[in-house]
């Protein structure tokens, strides 16, 4: 068995070697670079995850300072998905990353096979696009887990790893149970927080241009979603459980 190399050597104190090599042979795909899948990949990268697929069409805003950890004064007007692929380098030089720059969605699925991948990261807000990826992902018969709704939430340590038809209080996963339940799409992995959303604190509850302002999000419980989620996904690669 081969020595790890000082990168590798306090995760394999933990998987062992095999489950080192484990990951450093596994391809995740993870869509959504924001509050959540900033910390996916955070972590992915960090445990040696041998080939990541980043997928997020979107450019970092100054408002996502507050949370997300892509998110600083000089990345702001990057495209996520650069950014991301940039410090995971930064991270693992030896990590074959690819930054896909598009908004995922039943209408352009094709583009995105998921062919040859080991696990499926769903990080996305729009339920269009969380029901195309579960799906797919099943098609596929590739393992995958999603996020439910993280904004205007006080607690992560309310935070909850299970499948879709045992999560409750969450509104987005209302909606996503019914129409996973119309697909036949069952046992979907989850994190989700049943604590019941904070009230807005704001006056006013338009945005810009007459479209409803955004949910609330605070720098502690996306994050803690996110590496949540990639705990899983790591346990699972590594065979450690």
């Amino acid at each position: 068995m081969r020595e790890p190399t000082s990168f590798e050597i306090r995760t394999a104190q933990v998987l062992g070697m095999d489950g080192v090599d484990k990951l450093k042979a596994a391809h995740v795909i993870l869509f959504g670079l924001g509050g959540v899948g900033g910390y996916v990949a955070e972590a992915l990268a960090r445990a040696g995850v041998g080939r990541l697929t980043l997928v997020d069409g979107d450019t970092i805003a100054d408002s996502n300072r507050n949370r997300q950890i892509l998110a600083l004064v000089d990345t702001v007007g990057s495209s996520k998905a650069q950014a991301a692929c940039r410090r995971v380098l930064a991270i693992n030089p030896a990590c074959d990353v690819r930054a896909v720059e598009m908004f995922y969605l039943p209408e352009n699925a094709d583009q995105l096979p998921f062919d040859g991948a080991d696990y499926v990261v769903d990080a996305v807000d729009t339920v269009s696009a969380k029901l195309e990826i579960i799906a797919r992902a099943r098609a596929a018969g590739v393992p995958v887990i999603s996020c439910m709704g993280t904004g205007n939430k006080l607690h992560p340590e309310l935070l909850r790893l299970s499948v879709l038809e045992k999560t409750e209080g969450c509104p987005l996963a209302r909606v996503m149970r019914r129409e996973c339940r119309l697909r036949g799409l069952k046992n979907v992995p989850v994190v989700y927080s049943p604590e019941p959303p904070a009230p807005a604190r704001l006056q006013g509850e338009m945005g810009k241009n007459g479209s409803r302002m955004a949910p609330g999000s605070l720098s502690f419980v996306p994050g803690a979603a996110g590496l949540i989620m990639a705990g899983e996904v790591i346990r699972t690669l590594s065979g450690v459980e």
